[in-house]
């Protein structure tokens, strides 16, 4: 019978010395006697059951016997865990020392176990190949995300990079299984479903860095050079190997071991994931409360480390690794098993178990610049222990503070100990239910001498390596690759076997230069796959063939006729795809007649042809920063449904009569026809209210119709700001919340499309303006066709915040002196306004405190009305209304489009919604995620344009503000950029030390900077939050830049 194949650890040497001593299991057994006499858990009483078979099983190694029957060794040992990387090993089956360079320790006796079931050493002494220079020219994206919000209304506040809903997470518990959108599921049958963690997530032991010397800014580097770096060629699995493993031997009760076989032999490959469960077992389970779904997010800094909401805590479930993640990608909906409570993470803060970027440090840590430290001041801070059994008491004293019972929805970590600790469930992935993950990815090809593929890797490290058949490579990337070293390329993954840590995929296009515009933003639009090709000719069929177009008489009639009231549109200059127009009309009793006219989309698009089912996958426009991505043909979107001046045009409209106070007296819907006076720009519409006795000439303004005069548009915008005021004031004294961020734009070169300049965008009353008659038409809207359709209604709602965040930045508010109060959206407002000072830097103050106050904020979500039961759930908290919905943009939404369709059936002006409540949700389902990625490649595209605008016009110095600060790194906010940055000290030129001070949740940094001159005292400078500094933004590459901080000129300063 073979050995066991062998899993070798990171000490070659030691290993070395195995190899040549393979037989000698008496000292094998002592030596591992001795470290189990340490230890009294139950855990290391089944390693020596293991051990014992494992003995047996190498004993009779050439004797003809019928095999034991026990887990191999590669099962129920823990796995290595990465701490900044994934694991490297490209054919699963042989690990490599190199393979584990720079990875986490394990424990002592994993490590230990791993040589006594190890066939030998004779390939301690191979090495991979280091990656060249020129191959790691395009560095890694950042991939931090930011703000999500309603550009023009800033309804929403929930930040794209935190949490998904978590009560979404609870109704997803509650709702019937979906099966999987494409081919993931396993074929093996399942008897039952276990409650016990299967082998494979055991690499989810705690384990502390070996990395001590990497410093703080070289960190993606550093993972590149574990994640990315060259393949050993006889270690390489290729592409379009056949997949004839043998399913494992089942392991206890794990669910996801079920009918598993023994695969055994030298020859196999071994496998690296577990089969995943099939949709039967998983929707049984699922219904038993035993799994839990939910939306995978991947830390784009630790890309390790992976969470899903939990839908009993307010503490994310962690997964740890790639093994535990289970080929699913970042935004998956999967499900997961949770792991035995040993094999919980033990962590120091809730800001670990929530998958923050910033960890919590031990206080009062002296460091000095070139010292050994952990690889990154993103990594979790935990303290090393000489002593396993340490540990294992600590792990057992954290779980006394846990709620008992050991049921998977039982085991939930209560309160921290007296030490700050807790435990936080991990788990592992047995179902991908849909891949959210586009499947593509931006990366460079890597040339392997000798092999029928290259390597593709990708720029966004949570994305795996993939090896692509050289078929799809360049004629001459075989023979001349460093040709190719810079290019951008385009993958998608086709399959991931379970046997491989790489995946298997295509090139699908090569974009060009890395840190060139175009190609980058092709990349990032396809990443997030996004649709920006040409519409079809069956798509443009569906639009009116005879041009120019104009309104039939028939539907004229059934409209009713405002083109000769004074209506016009306020957008940015720049805007092609005018969507909503103004009216507001003196009455005789000193009251108005206001109205709000969106175009008529619907009118244009019929339910269930080409071009709905286009606009309704697409479900957005994506704005770039020097192009938009429409949702709708461009014939709709800037010329048949925009708003023009002086066109007619088909508009749905809300119409009120209100008085000067803002309070409404009647409110009529219905399907319209106008004519747009003018088209306004925000500068001009500004100019008018802040200059309200000028008289403004023709020539100061676009083309004004000849039937209403500037003055009367000018008193129209007067009048429309007058009652904005008097309305905003309601809504905030009614408790609404603004949380609004800096937003940075920017200055194009006509000819060649190159930043010329950025600057901070202004929010003035123009924009006030339009955003307070957005809200309104919007929350009419969502009242009428609720009240009409109470089972199809197309609704947004926007959750409160998770209620443990607020509880900690309370805490840290009251620690640093802050008075915030949140107890409810608008007590959290009124704070922000009335707390932060007044001098020339509230602002920024503001701007640091609405970044905190943003990170336990959720996202606002479509839902249906039908599917989601419980009316006080609809509640939009930042608003705080009871009903919302989007109806003001339809030419670049698709939910407005939906929206309209109800309204009009409501009206009995439009024929009946054909989808069901169930097919609706789905479509807001589909939409909240399409607004999401377009939000993110909106961010994407701003860091792109700014990190252009850097190389070409940097360095750029500026004042900053302290928002955050670490173990050995802060946080600044660049003030006349608006744009935020990590500042590692590890970097900093003439820093001697810096020292590291936390008490309570206020942490403080000082930094002490090497004299200039020797006869004088080194120079001391204190960062906290709000502390100004100034900073330097320098090119780092083609697209990326960095911040350095500039040396104090004095004490303190």
């Amino acid at each position: 019978m073979d050995t066991p194949r062998q899993t070798k650890g990171p000490n070659r040497a030691r290993d070395t010395k195995r190899g040549q001593t393979q037989n000698t299991t008496p000292r094998q057994k002592d030596g591992y006697a001795r470290l189990l006499s340490q230890h009294r858990s139950s855990k290391f009483r089944s390693y020596l059951e293991q051990y014992a078979q494992q003995s047996q099983f190498q004993g009779e190694e050439n004797v003809p016997t019928t095999p034991i029957k026990t887990h191999s060794d590669r099962q129920d040992i823990p796995q290595r865990k990465s701490d900044q990387a994934q694991i490297e090993y490209s054919d699963s089956s042989d690990f490599s020392p190199s393979s584990w360079k720079g990875k986490g320790e394990e424990s002592s006796l994993s490590l230990y176990m791993d040589k006594v079931n190890s066939r030998g050493a004779r390939q301690d002494s191979e090495r991979k190949e280091g990656v060249s220079d020129g191959f790691w020219r395009g560095e890694r994206r950042d991939t931090a995300t930011s703000q999500d919000g309603d550009v023009e209304s800033g309804e929403e506040i929930g930040s794209v990079k935190h949490r998904n809903s978590q009560h979404q997470q609870r109704r997803n518990k509650d709702q019937p299984f979906k099966e999987p959108t494409s081919n993931q599921g396993s074929n093996d049958a399942r008897d039952r479903v276990g409650r016990q963690a299967g082998s494979s997530g055991k690499e989810h032991e705690k384990k502390k860095s070996k990395k001590k010397n990497v410093p703080k800014n070289n960190m993606d580097e550093e993972r590149d050079g574990l994640f990315h770096s060259d393949m050993n060629p006889e270690m390489t699995k290729s592409p379009h190997k056949p997949n004839n493993m043998q399913p494992q031997a089942p392991n206890s009760n794990s669910l996801a071991d079920k009918g598993k076989k023994n695969r055994g032999g030298r020859g196999g490959k071994k496998q690296v994931f577990e089969p995943y469960m099939s949709a039967e077992d998983v929707s049984h389970a699922l219904k038993r409360g035993e799994l839990i779904q939910g939306p995978i997010r991947i830390n784009p800094k630790k890309y390790h480390e992976a969470f899903i909401p939990s839908p009993d805590s307010p503490r994310d479930i962690f997964l740890d690794g790639i093994v535990a993640r289970n080929r699913c990608l970042n935004g998956d909906v999967v499900v997961v098993q949770l792991l035995p409570r040993e094999q919980w993470k033990v962590v120091r803060s809730d800001t670990d178990c929530e998958g923050a970027s910033e960890p919590e440090a031990s206080a009062g840590k002296t460091q000095r610049p070139g010292k050994k430290t952990p690889p990154s001041p993103d990594v979790i801070i935990e303290d090393q222990y000489s002593d396993q059994e340490e540990m294992v008491k600590r792990v057992e004293n954290v779980s006394l503070n846990a709620k008992g019972g050991e049921g998977v929805n039982q085991d939930v970590p209560s309160k921290p100990n007296s030490t700050g600790e807790i435990l936080q469930r991990t788990a592992k992935v047995v179902y991908i239910v849909e891949q959210k993950h586009s499947r593509a990815a931006t990366g460079f090809l890597k040339f392997l001498p000798d092999k029928p593929f290259a390597m593709f890797a990708p720029v966004d490290h949570r994305v795996p390596r993939i090896n692509v058949p050289l078929a799809d490579c360049p004629h001459d990337f075989g023979s001349r690759p460093g040709d190719y070293a810079n290019i951008l390329f385009i993958c998608r993954i086709t399959h991931w076997p379970d046997d491989s840590n790489f995946a298997e995929g295509r090139l699908a296009k090569t974009l060009g230069q890395a840190g060139e515009i175009e190609p980058e933003t092709e990349g990032i639009l396809t990443e997030y796959d996004v649709d920006f090709s040409e519409f079809s000719h069956e798509v443009l069929g569906c639009l009116p063939q005879t041009l120019p177009w104009a309104i039939p008489p028939e539907e004229l009639r059934r409209r009713k006729d405002l083109r000769k009231e004074c209506i016009f549109t306020i957008d940015p200059a720049t805007a092609r795809d005018l969507d909503d127009a103004l009216s507001c009309r003196p009455l005789p009793d000193g009251n108005f007649e206001l109205g709000v006219h969106i175009a008529d989309v619907s009118y244009f698009v019929e339910e269930g042809n080409a071009l709905d089912f286009i606009a309704g996958r697409r479900a957005t426009s994506v704005y770039l920063v020097q192009k938009v991505i429409p949702m709708l043909p461009r014939l709709l979107c800037e010329e048949l449904c925009s708003l023009n001046p002086l066109t007619d045009r088909l508009t749905f409209s809300v119409i009120w009569k209100i008085t000067p106070e803002g309070k409404i007296l009647s409110e009529w819907f219905g399907r319209t026809v106008i004519r747009s006076c003018v088209k306004l720009s925000y500068d001009h519409a500004q100019s008018m209210i802040e200059a309200p006795d000028k008289l403004f000439s023709p020539d100061e303004l676009p083309p004004v119709a000849p039937d209403h005069p500037v003055d009367e548009i000018h008193q129209a915008v007067l009048n429309l700001h007058a009652i904005a005021k008097r309305l905003r004031a309601q809504r905030f004294e009614g408790g609404a919340l603004r949380l609004d961020q800096l937003k940075l734009s920017f200055t194009l070169d006509r000819e060649t499309g190159m930043p010329q300049g950025c600057y901070v965008y202004q929010y003035r009353d123009s924009n006030k303006l339009v955003e307070e008659f957005m809200l309104l038409a919007n929350m009419a809207t969502a009242h009428h066709i609720y009240r009409s359709f109470p089972q199809k209604a197309l609704l947004r709602r926007h959750p409160p915040p998770q209620s443990k965040m607020v509880d900690d930045l309370q805490e840290f508010c009251d620690q640093i002196g802050l008075s915030i109060d949140f107890s409810s959206a608008g007590a959290l407002h009124k704070s922000l306004h009335s707390t932060l000072g007044d001098d020339e830097y509230t602002v920024a103050r503001k701007e640091v405190i609405t970044h905190m106050c943003s990170r336990p904020m959720q996202m606002a979500v479509y839902f249906c009305t039908g599917v989601l039961k419980e009316e006080p759930l609809f509640k939009h908290y930042a608003l705080n209304v009871p009903f919302y919905t989007h109806f003001t943009s339809p030419i670049r939404r698709y939910a407005d489009v939906v929206v309209h369709r109800l309204l009009a059936a409501s009206l009995g002006c439009g024929p009946q919604l054909e989808l069901t409540g169930e097919e609706v949700n789905k479509q807001a389902s589909h939409c909240n995620d399409r607004k999401t990625a377009s939000k993110r490649i909106q961010e994407l595209s701003s860091e792109l344009f700014f990190g252009v605008f850097v190389k070409e016009s940097g360095p750029l110095d500026s004042e900053a503000m302290v928002m955050g600060v670490l173990d050995q790194a802060f946080d600044v906010l660049v003030l006349r950029y608006g744009v935020q940055k990590r500042i590692y000290c590890k970097a900093m030129e003439g820093l001697e030390k810096f020292h590291f001070n936390k008490v309570g949740k206020r942490a403080e940094m000082t930094l002490v900077w090497a004299p200039e001159d020797q006869d004088k005292a080194p120079v001391r400078q204190e960062i906290a939050i709000f502390s100004l500094v100034d900073v330097q933004l320098v090119t780092d590459g083609p697209m990326k830049y960095s911040a350095v901080l500039k040396r104090p000129t004095r004490n303190g300063s």
